[in-house]
């Protein structure tokens, strides 16, 4: 490989729990040729001195900042300090930056200002668009799981990280449970692939719509169920699944809403009746009192299964990492961040040299 120095920082959100790189794949990287530099973090799932052991170095957290080369790639997860306000280097991470999103143009102007580049993880992709790392099954496995547990009155607060055995250890269903229906939009993708895991679990035999069942919504037909989880990130305008008239609907039996996608704030949002995302600690808001509706909608679901979904998207990672460059899969990321860049008036010029 070229000669690539990797930064792996700290997540400043308190909840982050998962890392991008776990160590057996940091061993990897460095066995490669690659210097791995990893900043502490007592949130993280892997604890630092097993990066020790990997080869890596060291850092305090946060340090990317002033001690991180200009050369140095910084990776992360989840969205970056207020400061500093100009970002000098190329960063990886999911950015949300491309969908008029609340904040994406600061966001661009800060590395716009600094010449550093953002590679979003969300547009690491192949040459058929497709998504080559992401934590798309466990999102929509936690988004499912949660939406059941609150349905059937079992969900407690705060939300604490556990393990896919003990999880499921309380999906299960148990007597005087009443049946319910659920319905899964966006079925067959990552994230719906791991919503239907969680409710059959759950002993549910869920209704299962994608393309075909949405391009002609039956909207009266998706009100019917009790559960719904929606797990489509659209791409294009596409009429929303749930408006704010369909809350007053006397005939509405749906009770339990997992917006597994947050895709709020966006003009694509599939599921416009809401403005903020819920949190561990308050992870159900209700959206309407009679019929009553409650929504969760977390954004950052697989940190609750922290190891499982780190060792997933980390192995997913590794080998784009050993083919670190400007082409490939990171080339149309530089070039989505460019294209973003000059859609807010920036020069290509001023945002970065790669």
């Amino acid at each position: 490989m070229t000669e690539l120095h990797l930064w792996l920082r700290h997540e400043v959100r308190s909840t982050e729990r998962r890392t991008p790189l776990v160590p057996s794949d940091a061993r990897r990287l460095v066995e490669a040729g690659a210097t791995l530099t990893v900043e502490a973090s007592p949130q993280r799932i892997f604890p630092i001195e097993q990066y020790e052991a990997a080869g890596c170095a060291v850092a305090p957290a946060g340090s990317w900042v002033a001690e991180a080369p200009r050369e140095a790639v910084v990776v992360g997860l989840k969205e970056l300090p207020d400061e500093p306000g100009a970002l000098t280097h190329r960063h990886v991470y999911f950015g949300h930056a491309y969908k008029q999103q609340p904040g994406a143009p600061e966001l661009l102007r800060r590395f716009a200002a600094g010449g550093g580049a953002l590679l979003d993880l969300e547009y690491l992709v192949d040459d058929q668009g497709r998504r080559l790392a992401a934590f798309g099954y466990w999102a929509g496995y936690l988004g499912a799981a949660l939406a059941v547990l609150q349905h059937r009155g079992r969900l407690t607060a705060p939300l604490t990280p556990t393990s896919q055995q003990e999880l499921e250890e309380v999906l299960r269903p148990v007597a005087g449970d009443e049946e319910f229906t659920a319905l899964v939009v966006g079925a067959l993708g990552r994230s719906g692939r791991g919503a239907r895991v969680a409710l059959r679990a759950a002993g549910l035999d869920p209704t299962c719509w994608d393309l075909d069942e949405t391009r002609n919504l039956d909207r009266p037909a998706l009100l019917a169920h009790d559960l719904l989880v929606n797990c489509v990130l659209a791409t294009s305008p596409v009429p929303p699944f749930v408006r704010e008239e369909d809350l007053d609907d006397p005939a509405r039996r749906l009770r339990t809403l997992s917006d597994v996608t947050c895709d709020v704030g966006s003009p694509l949002n599939v599921l416009p009746v809401y403005d903020r995302v819920t949190e561990w600690t308050e992870p159900v808001r209700r959206l309407h009192k009679e019929p009553p509706l409650d929504l969760i909608a977390i954004d950052n679901l697989p940190s609750l299964l922290p190891e499982e979904s780190s060792t997933g998207f980390s192995g997913s990672l590794l080998p784009l990492l050993l083919e670190f460059g400007t082409g490939g899969p990171w080339g149309r990321c530089l070039e989505r961040f460019r294209q973003a860049c000059r859609e807010l008036g920036i020069e290509e010029g001023e945002a970065r040299r790669v």
